[in-house]
């Protein structure tokens, strides 16, 4: 039996919210805190590029202001997210644990099985792909995460409906992950400059959300109820409700003046 931290964070800006996934994985890291489920929300919505992303390349600043939309370098890699009306989760948890296998490609893999069950549970037909290996894609889908599954993605009638990234820290690791209930596309193509890149009409196309597929709308509730239950099978355990302890919001509090909300950081590429 593995005890568990679920964890609640609520609205947060986009550099809170990496700022808390990254001082969560310290302490987890460190031995300081038990593992953690983490779910949290954004306001304002939010755009966040892969570590490795150009600025200047894969989004529009322009758009992203005129609409009121935080930008924020996640620590992790992969391509650029809308997020907004979503569930967004964190597992954040040794890595030498067992449960989620010996690798990171496994680690993806038993996250997504779970993901798929909670899908499954509310009627939705999500399959399980192995996707493509992360790198070495043309320009088009690099810019927009949800235009191709990587790794164990979920996907719907083709269209991916998670995303997801993951980043090891000593012997633990962080993966956080996107699940939209419902997407703005003609937003998602003015950030990623869809109108003036014709490469980029075919992966919006790829593009999925929950709420497409559902017999009634989903809440986020309801999705992350049904995570909760099916990750709570997974790893042998009742989640214990808990929230950041001042040590956590105190290094979150310093990532997110130091790094996250930082121009240094968040335009560097």
């Amino acid at each position: 039996m593995h005890e568990w931290r679920l964890i609640r964070s609520g609205f947060q800006t986009g550099a809170m919210n990496m700022a808390l996934d990254e001082a969560l994985l310290s302490a987890v890291a460190t031995g300081t805190s038990l593992p953690v489920l983490r779910f949290y929300r954004w306001r304002p919505a939010t755009v966040t590029l892969g570590y490795a992303q150009s600025v200047a390349r894969d989004i529009d600043l322009e758009i992203c202001h005129q609409a009121g939309l935080d930008v924020v370098r996640r620590s992790t890699g992969g391509r650029a997210v809308l997020h907004d009306h979503e569930v967004t989760y964190s597992v954040i948890a040794p890595s030498v644990s067992g449960l989620f296998g010996n690798s990171v490609l496994d680690t993806y893999r038993v996250i997504s099985e779970v993901l798929q069950k909670a899908l499954r549970q509310l009627g939705l037909p999500a399959e399980l792909v192995a996707g493509r290996p992360r790198g070495g894609q043309q320009h088009a889908t690099k810019s927009v995460c949800f235009s191709a599954p990587s790794q164990y993605e979920l996907v719907i009638e083709g269209r991916k409906v998670a995303g997801s990234a993951q980043k090891r820290h000593g012997q633990a690791f962080l993966q956080h992950g996107s699940i939209p209930l419902e997407m703005d596309l003609t937003l998602l193509g003015k950030v990623l400059k869809a109108e003036k890149d014709a490469q980029m009409a075919g992966p919006l196309d790829k593009v999925g959300w929950l709420n497409k597929w559902a017999g009634q709308t989903l809440t986020v509730a309801e999705v992350e109820a049904c995570i909760v239950e099916e990750f709570s099978k997974a790893v042998g355990s009742r989640l214990k409700n808990s929230a950041p302890t001042a040590n956590e919001l105190d290094q979150a509090e310093s990532l997110r003046r130091e790094k996250y909300a930082h121009a240094d950081w968040n335009m560097m590429r």
